[in-house]
């Protein structure tokens, strides 16, 4: 049996106390005990830091962070040590970063030191950095960051246009199953400024024909993330590649202010030793770019393959500026480049009427309506909640639709609904409940009940896209496939299909079975 941890215990009972409660008599509780009783309630002083963080009044501020740094003298080591993690927490400056490094001029321990780092590293300043010597590796970087992060964010350089692109690739990362939708797109859409290189395995590589923006860039809707190729090298020697002169040339041209970048080992978890080790190499060689995993506008992503360790340059674009509508969104709701894949191979009628019968939070719908004629939107959701985001993110895209209607329903009652009469609608997409996370008593019934309802309402010509998770084709006649894919849908296959209603059995071909 797992013995309790009185410590962790203390501090659970002192964080639930209110503010007042806690200062007035759990710290002179505190000042007054000796060392042993001290360091038994050490959890006293990472209370105080988190509650007055919380709800502490500002007023009291002064006399918090001044209590906290007479800590830093305590003849209790584990006492100051927990003072240096709380200072950080009360809104600390210029007096607490001094009495950290007058700290540091006296202790002997290396533990105590690392502690000392730690709390310099998030209110740090010149000060800290005039002493950054005997502190340890990778401790000035983090306060030049900070330094950085907050004097402003800076931002991405979206319209900044990139001159020098000779040998220039770009890596499209996205969904596997995607990649032949993401390739037309870039051969339509995006042909003035790009051309394909390859397609494999949810990445397609394209490459710039003429001077381009990341607002080029991201006029493409189908992909997931797109990171810029800085090479591909030796495990251990990625360093020279970030800091190389196509990574700082890629910085400076698109970021407004000092460029902060934070390192991820695709695949392989967490790797916090790795990265702070490759972080500092990188520093060395180059300081000007600065490793910060806070708000950092830039990625580095290393991905390991059989060829050595390739390593990318990805924007950090939050929101994503493609899908701004996207004000609210629900767990299981469908990813954005996703729904515009679906788009995309729904092709584009005049005058459409599109119907999605599990619209969630309508990103389906609103990616038809963004590429152009469609009169008429109609969402249907069991789910009261999930209909409110639709039409929140709906009014925040601003699509110019005559009319849009979202109506709480099983899409089974479409013929209640006004607009989903038989032979009204041009086209039916939809990704329909799937997965973990919105398990379905009877999928297969409810699949069925979809073809059968979008063979009732499309009209001849119309089409259904939707994701169809199971191994099961349209029992109706009038719906012929045209095409499927298998797209991974986070772990597990789905296929993408599109079929067509025809004129009757005898004018077309009933849809194949199995795949």
């Amino acid at each position: 049996m797992k013995k309790p941890n009185a410590g962790k215990e203390l501090y659970q009972q002192l964080r639930r106390l209110p503010w007042q409660t806690l200062w007035d008599q759990e710290v002179p509780r505190f000042d007054r005990a000796g060392a042993a009783e001290r360091e038994r309630r050490v959890a006293v002083v990472r209370a105080v830091g988190v509650v007055f963080s919380e709800s502490g009044p500002s007023e009291q501020g002064d006399a918090v962070r001044g209590w906290l740094r007479g800590l830093l003298a305590d003849p209790v080591e584990k006492v100051r040590r927990y003072a240096m993690n709380a200072l950080p927490k009360v809104g600390s400056g210029r007096h607490e970063e001094s009495g950290l490094l007058a700290l540091l001029d006296k202790t002997k321990s290396e533990r105590e030191k690392k502690f000392l780092a730690g709390a310099l590293d998030k209110i740090g300043s010149e000060q800290t950095l005039g002493a950054a010597v005997r502190l340890p590796q990778g401790t000035e970087q983090k306060v030049r960051a900070a330094m950085v992060r907050n004097a402003g964010p800076g931002s991405l350089r979206m319209d900044r246009i990139v001159e020098d692109f000779e040998g220039l690739e770009i890596c499209l990362r996205g969904r596997r199953g995607l990649e032949e939708l993401v390739k037309e797109e870039v051969l339509t859409a995006g042909a003035s400024k790009f051309r394909c290189l390859s397609q494999t395995g949810g990445l397609n590589v394209i490459a710039p024909v003429a001077p381009f923006s990341l607002s080029d860039l991201y006029r493409l809707r189908c992909f997931g993330t797109a990171g810029f190729f800085l090479g591909t090298t030796c495990p251990g020697a990625e360093a020279g590649v970030i800091a190389g002169p196509l990574a700082r040339s890629l910085f400076q041209t698109l970021t407004e202010g000092p460029a902060r970048y934070r390192l991820d080992f695709v695949s392989k978890g967490h790797q916090r030793a790795a990265v702070r080790n490759l972080a500092n190499r990188v520093y060395a060689l180059c300081p000007e770019i600065l490793n910060d995993p806070r708000q950092a506008l830039w990625a580095v992503d290393i991905h390991s393959t059989e060829f050595g360790e390739r390593v990318e340059l990805r924007p950090r674009l939050v929101p994503d500026p493609r899908f701004s509508y996207r004000r609210q969104y629900l767990p299981a709701a469908s990813h954005p480049p996703l729904a515009a894949a679906m788009a995309r191979l729904a092709g584009v009628m005049e005058d459409e009427v599109v119907w999605d019968p599990f619209c969630g939070s309508g990103v389906e719908l609103i990616e038809c309506a963004l590429r152009g004629g469609v009169r008429t939107l109609l969402g249907t959701d069991l789910s009261a909640e999930a209909l409110g985001s639709a039409r929140c993110n709906y009014a925040a895209a601003g699509v110019p639709v005559a009319e849009a209607r979202f109506v709480c329903c099983d899409f089974r009652n479409h013929a209640s609904v006004e607009g989903l009469e038989p032979g009204r609608v041009s086209l039916v997409i939809t990704n329909p409940p799937l997965g973990m996370r919105v398990p379905i008593p009877d999928l297969r019934h409810l699949i069925a009940d979809l073809f059968s309802a979008a063979a009732t309402v499309l009209r001849p010509g119309g089409r259904l896209v939707f994701i169809n998770p199971l191994r099961q084709d349209s029992p109706h006649p009038l719906l012929r496939m045209e095409s499927r894919r298998l797209v991974d849908m986070s772990g597990f296959d789905c296929r993408m299909e599109v079929y067509r209603k025809i004129e009757s059995p005898r004018t077309g071909t009933p849809g194949r079975t199995g795949a």
